[in-house]
């Protein structure tokens, strides 16, 4: 510590503090009385803990009585003096950070030798970060034009490049966002999100896909259907045509990168912001997307917890990744299992999310991912709005086309969305309150596949009634 916070300077800021009750207050939230030297703690810990008690600050007698201290009265001449005032709070608060710092590191030490980086990096940030509140919000009264004007720039909405789906969101999703992804096995939720890359990615977006589960090979293999229109089975036997397709694209769209990469299971949010960081000092580039399959596949940093206690687990690391993609302000999508219980649903709720609500409440926007063979057949898929923070999307649904061959999500055609809105809805419905009133129906259909073949068929009736 610079000899300028000697132990005199360190007084000095005790007598400023029991001088104004205001300056005090200002300052007690970055105060700690063991940054004080050793022989002046009592005293800093006898003054914060008087406030706490009786709301005012202590005369200098009792903090003498009962600390053996003695400090200056130097009301009179900070009292209407604004500059000493102003000084006092620049230089405590540089005093506060210093001490903070000091501290941090000596406690790191510990946990260096066991290699927890992460609860170093936390500590290391948390003392940089110490300071007095100078950022005081917004008045909602002031300048609402001008509110509204950066609202609507900062959130205006990045498209997902399925028009459909962006109107329940007021534009697509926002950079800062965690955006999930929930389906149960074999949904989707991996093509779902290679498709969404890929729209960024053609719409000039540099994206980052961390797959924790599937081969970078066989994610890129899905992206080669997807962009040439050949199933993957066709890809080997056109190599050259699928090399030219590709180049050409490359080539003539102003495409950002679509870097593929495949991390450990059970990588934490710092293996990732490592990758990141390196990523984009050695191609000097910015990343704007970044999506990760899958949320349930990750562990927290920092905590040391029962990976079986799935809850939990899935907590930390929803608020993990949500503090990165604000950190890093990207575009963020993953994915989530969804639990047994949502085998034979038709309508997705929060208990069918596996390991329970603490994804759904860190979450900004949470889409289930419905699907049947009935619906694969038509070239069809439905998402479920389970939650949207910004937008009045929660419980609607959305059908959009499916390519089976090329694996390729798009926008349903107008006329299939005509004909779906106005057939299949009312129809769907009447299926699934009948499904909840009539106990012997409930045995004929089933599960919710073969409900979506009862609605097929009465579809057909009435097109063929029109």
């Amino acid at each position: 510590m610079s000899n300028e916070y000697n132990v005199e300077m360190q007084k000095l800021f005790l007598e400023f503090l029991m001088a104004d009750h205001e300056l005090f207050v200002r300052c007690n939230g970055i105060m700690d009385p063991d940054f004080f030297d050793r022989m002046l703690r009592p005293s800093a810990r006898f003054v914060q803990e008087y406030v706490a008690d009786y709301g005012q600050l202590p005369s200098l007698h009792q903090l003498s009585a009962k600390t053996s201290v003695e400090l200056q009265d130097i009301t009179p001449q900070i009292k209407h003096d604004e500059v000493h005032k102003k000084w006092f709070l620049t230089e405590f608060e540089t005093f506060c950070r210093y001490k903070a710092l000091e501290q941090a590191i000596i406690i790191s030490t510990d946990h260096l030798e066991k290699k927890e980086y992460g609860i170093v990096e936390k500590l290391i940030k948390d003392a940089v970060a110490v300071g007095i509140a100078k950022e005081f919000g917004i008045n909602y009264w002031d300048n609402t034009v001008e509110r509204l004007e950066r609202t609507r720039a900062s959130k205006g909405g990045t498209s997902t490049g399925w028009l459909t789906f962006d109107r329940f969101l007021y534009g697509g999703f926002n950079p800062g966002e965690l955006n999930i992804f929930a389906g149960g096995s074999g949904s989707g939720k991996s093509l779902f999100m290679q498709n969404l890359g890929l729209n960024w990615s053609l719409a000039g977006k540099n994206v980052v896909y961390v797959t924790l589960e599937l081969s970078e090979d066989l994610c890129a293999m899905r992206l080669d259907s997807m962009n040439t229109g050949m199933s993957t089975r066709d890809l080997f036997k056109n190599i050259n045509e699928v090399g030219l397709k590709l180049g050409t694209t490359s080539k003539t769209n102003h495409v950002g990168k679509y870097q593929i990469v495949q991390l450990p299971n059970g990588c934490t949010v710092n293996d990732i912001r490592a990758y990141l960081k390196e990523y984009q000092i050695q191609h000097d580039l910015k990343v704007d997307a970044l999506l990760i399959d899958y949320l349930d596949l990750m562990s927290p940093t920092n905590k040391k917890i029962s990976l079986s206690d799935q809850f939990i687990k899935d907590k930390y690391v929803s608020e993990e990744l949500r503090n990165l993609a604000t950190e890093l302000n990207v575009l963020f999508v993953t994915a989530s299992q969804l639990n047994r219980g949502s085998v034979d649903e038709v309508d997705f709720d929060h208990s069918h999310i596996a390991g329970g609500i603490s994804k759904i409440n860190t979450a900004d926007n949470v889409i289930g991912i419905f699907t049947s063979k009935a619906m694969k057949e038509r070239g069809q898929v439905q998402i479920q709005f389970m939650k949207t923070r910004s937008s009045s999307g929660v419980g609607m649904k959305l059908d959009l086309a499916f390519d089976v061959n090329s694996l390729r999500i798009s926008d349903l055609d107008e006329d299939a969305r005509d004909s779906t809105e106005n057939n299949t809805a009312s129809l769907y419905d009447k299926l699934k309150r009948g499904s909840t009133t009539q106990t012997n129906k409930i045995s004929t259909l089933g599960t919710a596949e073969k409900a979506v073949d009862n609605t097929d068929r009465l579809r057909s009736i009435l097109k063929r009634s029109e």
